[in-house]
């Protein structure tokens, strides 16, 4: 008699997650190409003092306006040239890096808690309560966003984290409404039912059950709402509403070197430069996450 088997018979496995994730997420050239430049994004944010060359707020009264360094009258101690009060424009560049990630990861934050949070009880509210909570959102998203982050930062005074607390508040009808229509979706499941019969109370149902997933379309609008948070900022700045002089915030350093774009073309080409790479690059990030989160677009 033949002795059987003490392990059983291998069978295929199953991709886990993550692979199954970045083997969708890697067929997008273009997100790849946008992750790797925004790690650099990250990397110059996270180690910014230790990369900068100077100080982003000394100045050089010797070097004002001074050109990059491949242009007539430049100089490699000044790589990317100086600013009209005499500053090195790549330290401001690199230390700016932190500023415009602060407001991303801020405002994400903000925003998703904030809007998940009111969204999930929209959606398993009485119905009079989820039609107050979406006129509300519907009131909100009514105003130009611009125009209502510049009316809410000059109500609460012009800075940086005015800034952030204004455009958080613009971005939340966006995930109030995304996470309602998921929790909506998601409701009528067999597996929510199962969960209610069993004796799972509200609180479980909306953050345990729902929640998880609800989560692959949130991610996405998350990722492209960051880099929508660092162009209003920067447009806050530009407008004199943001941050203010002289901290080295890319849309400030535009503010500052507007009356100097016909004179000097690098006061202005780099920080615009760097606003366009990094929103570009999130961007393509974001595309990439909604191909390899969303089960619609995955080939079989």
């Amino acid at each position: 008699m033949a002795e059987l088997s003490a392990t059983p018979p291998k069978t295929e496995d199953r991709p886990s997650a993550l692979r199954e994730f970045w083997f969708y997420f890697s067929e997008n050239r273009g997100a790849v190409i946008g992750l790797w430049v925004f790690s650099a994004f990250v990397f110059c944010a996270a180690f910014a003092p230790l990369l900068a060359p100077y100080d982003p707020t000394e100045q050089f009264r010797n070097h004002i306006l001074q050109p990059p360094a491949w242009q007539e009258g430049g100089s490699w101690a000044f790589p990317l040239g100086t600013d009209p009060l005499g500053r090195d424009m790549l330290s401001r560049l690199i230390m700016g890096s932190r500023y415009s990630f602060f407001v991303g990861i801020v405002v994400v934050c903000v925003a998703v808690s904030g809007g998940v949070i009111i969204g999930l009880l929209s959606g398993f509210a009485p119905k009079w309560v989820d039609t107050l909570i979406m006129r509300v959102m519907d009131i909100i998203l009514a105003f130009p966003s611009l125009l209502l982050a510049l009316v809410l930062v000059a109500i609460l005074g012009p800075s940086l984290t005015n800034a952030m607390i204004a455009i958080a508040i613009v971005f939340q009808p966006h995930y109030v409404r995304l996470t309602r229509a998921s929790v909506l979706s998601e409701r009528q499941k067999d597996y929510v039912t199962s969960a209610r019969v069993a004796g799972a109370g509200k609180a479980r149902l909306m953050f345990i059950t729902v929640l998880p997933n609800c989560l692959a379309p949130i991610i996405v609008q998350a990722a492209l709402s960051f880099s929508t948070a660092i162009l209003d900022a920067a447009a806050l700045g530009f407008l004199g509403m943001g941050a203010q002089p002289p901290t080295p915030e890319w849309g400030t350093m535009l503010a500052e070197a507007r009356e100097f774009i016909l004179r000097a073309w690098w006061v202005v080409t780099f920080p615009g430069l760097a606003i366009l790479v990094t929103v570009l690059a999130i961007n393509l990030m974001g595309d990439g996450l909604r191909d390899a989160l969303d089960p619609k677009l995955k080939r079989s």
